[in-house]
């Protein structure tokens, strides 16, 4: 039995699996917006995480003919999770994990400061062999997008592989139903990929200025096939999605080498079960009878078979989850809880203490910059799932323990 209910439009229709979850009104309009485009294939599906983004709602997946919405992929472009298990168990962890965060926060740069500019703590000042390496194999691809596009050319880019950003974004060290630990990571393209997304979001308004006034969000400007800046806008798309997913195993790598070499942990093996999944990102595939891009904005791919990783916030359980293939959802599922308010507003309406009393049990910050990121500013992870039980099963169950935020 599906979960998802139709919403009204004047456009396609919008499969909403959204049952027993919050779904502000703004999230549901941009929803609309985004239906009403002629570009869109046969329906747009809403996840339960969905809330309020830039042009084009989080937790959606929009299939488009020969066309591509550059804000609907967003400005975190291949942002995604990572999720390892150990060979270790509950009782392999000291009793005190101040020392496993320290060390993780030793490890992997974090953060933001100098407004991202010389002496950032979040990127690197001097860069490993490691991620020097990664940025050899990348460096080809970006020379050809900066040697068309020179603006793109500024700020950190391998400064940033293998650093994890702020905001969302969080390293964890979970503990599953059967007490095994897995670490768990959550970061995207960083810098590179937020200016390659800006530039190519104001790109498609200039390119639709004489239609533009026909669209529902100027945001929801689109590139289509054949025009001036469509084949580089795939080209930076698909590398900044690559330097995302080698950001998140440069990260991985970090991290296990710190806690192998660590005195705290005994000695122990990963990589028993490994899940790797974007969730801002755009993909040609093969949905009703069309081939077309499918744009996922804060979404998981769950083909049938698939493994994706579905976190709750930072005091809430975690689902590694593996895919239905719901043709509906165009093989689709929510990318986390969903955010339930602004980050003003979280910040606004919970005190330090009611954080504390949130992440009981999680070595994890605790102080008035991280308010924006508390639990209750999230949607019930359980209700989440439950309204989207028809696209994924759930193969484990993770707690946090550790979490290191930016």
């Amino acid at each position: 039995m599906s979960n998802f209910e139709t919403l009204g439009t004047h456009g396609v229709p919008i499969q909403a699996w959204i049952r027993g979850v919050v779904a502000d009104e703004k999230a549901l309009q941009q929803l609309r917006n985004v239906a009403q485009l002629p570009i869109v294939h046969h329906h747009v599906a809403a996840m339960p995480d969905v809330h309020f983004g830039i042009g084009a709602t989080v937790g959606s997946v929009i299939p488009t003919l020969g066309a591509i919405i550059p804000a609907a992929v967003g400005v975190d472009i291949g942002c995604g999770m990572m999720a390892v298990r150990t060979s270790l168990t509950a009782s392999d962890l000291p009793d005190d994990l101040k020392g496993l965060r320290a060390a993780i926060e030793r490890a992997v740069p974090h953060g933001r400061t100098q407004n991202g500019g010389k002496g950032d703590r979040g990127a690197w000042s001097n860069l490993p062999a490691r991620p020097e390496d990664a940025w050899k194999k990348l460096r080809t691809g970006y020379q050809r997008i900066i040697d068309k596009h020179p603006r793109l050319d500024r700020g950190s880019t391998a400064e940033h592989l293998g650093t994890l950003g702020g905001g969302n974004h969080f390293i964890e060290v979970c503990l599953d139903e059967a007490q095994r630990v897995w670490v768990m990571l959550h970061s995207g393209s960083r810098g590179v990929g937020n200016r390659i997304g800006q530039h190519f979001i104001d790109l498609a308004k200039k390119d639709m200025q004489k239609h533009i006034h026909n669209l529902p969000d100027q945001d929801l400007a689109y590139f289509t096939e054949g025009a001036e800046h469509f084949d580089d806008y795939v080209f930076a798309v698909d590398w900044a999605q690559k330097f995302a997913r080698t950001n998140r195993d440069l990260m991985m790598a970090a991290i296990f080498e710190v806690l192998v070499k660590s005195k705290l942990l005994p000695k122990f093996t990963h990589g028993e079960v490994a899940v790797n999944c974007h969730h801002n990102y755009v993909q040609k595939e093969e949905h009703f009878g069309a081939s077309v891009f499918v744009t996922r904005k804060g979404a998981v791919r769950a083909g049938l078979g698939d493994l994706g990783i579905i976190p709750g916030s930072m005091g809430a359980k975690s689902y590694i989850v593996r895919g239905k293939g719901s043709a509906e959802s165009f093989h689709s599922c929510s990318h986390g809880a969903g955010r339930l308010m602004s980050r003003g507003e979280a910040n606004r309406r919970f005190t330090v203490e009611e954080h504390i009393a949130a992440t009981a049990g999680v070595e994890c910050r605790k102080d008035q910059d991280v308010i924006d990121e508390t639990p209750m500013a999230y949607k019930d992870i359980d209700a989440v799932m439950a309204a989207q039980s028809d696209l994924v099963e759930i193969v484990h169950t993770l707690k946090q323990v550790v979490c290191v935020k930016g």
